[in-house]
């Protein structure tokens, strides 16, 4: 294994990296916060070991090996959460490391946590680092979830391979193409998602910030408040849409761009995201109007908004629902896990893993109830083949596992059993908000201790990485080759 393209690729991403430091410190610069030096060093030295390592690579064989994909990954998104969490300390926000850090993973991974107090007073450059991480993080996902994962079956998602990898069904000819195509496309929607806030009454910086953390559903914000910051109405149904569209898979975009085809309503996983969105907006709604004073329009632009935001593991929040009684905090503690679709920017289990499990259940009643007879299981109209199938059950397990062992950890430091299990929840699925008045959607995660946010950090690199494209660094087996 040569760790030569690793290096060099890794030497790239801290030079985008650093480009990106500089975009806050202008803004800094111009409206006289104080913290530009900060982000200008920060900056310098991300470029300065990026450059370093791009040269030291530079000759390196250009085809990528299994093996040496699986560091690549772990590598890379560890380094850019480390290299991010810089500015973060040294700017006027008086984060240590383990803070600092946290934030990063947070924003790299498009989980939303924050430990961050008076987000309303902050400088306009650690407001806008916060977004550009979280911008940056979703341009990566699509990447990973597109190119990567299928190239890499991991946890069943050589399903798409026919739509990333095959040279027959590529969009475009090559992964590097699809990577342009679709930033391409995700800079699109973000430009229209930031028009649209302005619009409806956001300020320019606002807009930009919020765009830059709704279409990557990321959730950060620049109010202690969070969404609930702004109360009208059309800028939560702006987001909501957006938040919606984040949830996609990118590849339907590009096939409607690149090829002219409209595939939305052929694809399972669009159906399937769809329903659950009116199922159980249409449940919480009519339960938050049955015990409220709130009125049914209410209730459901309430509901919706943060049923979706929690669905696409955006982590925006309107509302304090863990105050709406248990049978809706419970529902939320389930939302939790679900993500929306494979090949976008939302994190959770997936869309696609919940239909095969679901159509595996039922082949296996069908089974039990006709012994002579011969079911297929299908996606898309197309056989599935039996190493796929297991794979994803392989990937249930291991989440289970992850969640069980984190929520333990958690509980050692001290924690209650709601923030433990709800805090393991919300980092393994990329989600944001916890539940409890500690890490619930009105609060945050600066009071945890330093080895209780590390294990957070851990949870969300767990999460985002898809579980065993870590696990497989672990194996003897992989080191020897």
């Amino acid at each position: 294994m040569s760790f030569r393209i690793v290096g060099f690729t890794v030497g790239i991403l801290l030079c985008i990296l650093g480009i990106a430091q500089i975009i806050p410190a202008l803004i800094d610069v111009n409206v006289n916060d104080g913290n530009a030096n900060a982000f200008f060093s920060c900056a310098v030295v991300c470029m300065f070991f990026g450059g370093i390592l791009m040269l030291a690579n530079q000759n390196y064989r250009r085809k990528v090996t299994i093996r040496e994909a699986f560091v690549l990954t772990n590598v890379a998104w560890v380094t850019l959460s480390v290299f991010g969490a810089f500015p973060l300390m040294f700017a006027d926000t008086n984060l240590h490391f383990a803070d600092a850090f946290f934030e990063s993973v947070s924003g790299i991974t498009t989980t939303g946590s924050t430990v961050l107090v008076g987000l309303d007073d902050l400088s306009h450059g650690v407001l806008l680092w916060r977004s550009i991480m979280q911008w940056i993080g979703g341009i990566a996902v699509i990447a990973f979830a597109i190119v990567l994962l299928p190239f890499l079956r991991v946890g069943g998602m050589q399903l798409f391979r026919t739509e990333s990898s095959d040279q027959s069904e590529k969009i475009v000819p090559k992964s590097a193409q699809i990577v342009m195509a679709l930033v391409l496309i995700y800079c699109f929607l973000t430009l229209v998602c930031a028009a649209l806030y302005a619009l409806f009454g956001m300020s320019i910086f606002d807009a930009i910030n919020h765009a830059m953390t709704t279409v990557p559903t990321g959730g950060y914000s620049t109010y202690d408040a969070s969404f609930g910051h702004f109360e009208s109405p059309y800028l939560q149904l702006t987001a909501m849409f957006f938040m919606i569209l984040g949830g996609l898979p990118f590849v339907l975009y590009a096939a409607l761009v690149f090829k002219g085809r409209f595939n939305f309503f052929k694809d399972e996983q669009f159906r399937w995201i769809m329903g659950m969105y009116a199922g159980f907006i249409s449940i919480l709604s009519l339960w938050l109007w049955l015990h409220s004073e709130y009125s049914l329009a209410e209730s459901a632009i309430l509901v919706g908004f943060n049923v979706v935001s929690v669905i696409t593991t955006t982590g925006y929040a309107t509302a304090d629902y863990a105050l709406w009684g248990p049978f809706v905090v419970i529902m939320f503690f389930f939302l939790t896990y679900l993500g929306a679709c494979a090949g976008s920017t939302s994190g959770g289990i997936k869309t696609v893993r919940i239909i095969v499990v679901a159509r595996s259940v039922g082949v296996y009643i069908r089974q039990l109830l006709y012994p002579n007879g011969v079911f297929v299981l299908k996606y898309q109209g197309a056989p599935m083949k039996p190493e796929v199938v297991m794979n994803i059950f392989v990937f249930f397990g291991f989440y289970v596992l992850a969640n069980a062992f984190l929520t333990l950890a958690l509980a050692l430091t001290g924690l209650d059993f709601i923030t433990s299990i709800s805090g393991a929840a919300t980092a393994l699925a990329n989600v944001g908000p916890g539940l409890g008045d500690t890490i619930g959607p009105a609060g945050n995660f600066s009071s945890l201790s330093d080895t209780a946010k590390y294990l957070l950090s851990l949870g969300m690199l767990l999460g985002r990485l898809e579980l065993l494209t870590v696990v497989v660094l672990l194996t003897p087996d992989f080191w020897r080759g």
